[in-house]
């Protein structure tokens, strides 16, 4: 768990999600869906019930190159970040990570703060050597985050997302754990 104080001045927790949380978190990742294009995913299309949720969320606590965290400001669930590795041992090393933040709370590090925490526990794992994203190319704001906090672009895979008949590139970008 980490406590810091964001640029309003309100108190951030970032902890990794456990089952209890499944019902919030299912709420907050809907919400999120209609308040931007940036995700694999829109409004009503996530799929996810609270009890399917609650399972996702067990199988991610036994596994040791895998994490879902949580963002909380005044004791609300306002962000989230879930990072996986592979499944099999030649590549149990490498994983993907997502990350999405309430609108309202845009602006305020919280997106940045998740990426650190993920970070360090993955440095701490002693398993994970390498996390990978893919970005919409046109989302400059998180591209600008992800550089600075030492992601380096690999490649374009082109037409990777489909919006409303509309092809959007996505950026491939990562970073090395044991640099």
């Amino acid at each position: 768990m980490k406590e810091l104080t964001l640029k309003n001045g309100k108190k951030l927790i970032i902890r990794q999600a456990n089952r209890s949380d499944a019902s919030e978190i299912v709420e907050c990742v809907n919400r999120i869906s209609g308040e931007s294009d940036f995700l694999t995913f829109g409004p009503g299309e996530f799929g996810i019930d609270v009890e399917q949720e609650e399972k996702f969320l067990d199988n991610i606590s036994k596994k040791d190159n895998a994490i879902y965290l949580v963002a909380e400001v005044d004791g609300k669930i306002v962000g989230t970040s879930s990072f996986s590795g592979g499944a099999r041992p030649r590549i149990a090393h490498i994983g993907e990570f997502g990350v999405s933040v309430l609108k309202e709370y845009w602006g305020n590090g919280i997106g940045t703060e998740l990426i650190k925490y993920l970070i360090e526990w993955c440095r701490q794992s002693r398993i994970i050597r390498k996390i990978d994203l893919l970005v919409r190319t046109d989302n400059y704001s998180a591209i600008h985050v992800y550089k600075k906090l030492g992601f380096i672009e690999s490649g374009v895979v082109t037409r990777g997302f489909l919006i409303k008949g509309v092809f959007y590139d996505m950026l491939s970008m990562g970073y090395n754990i044991d640099d």
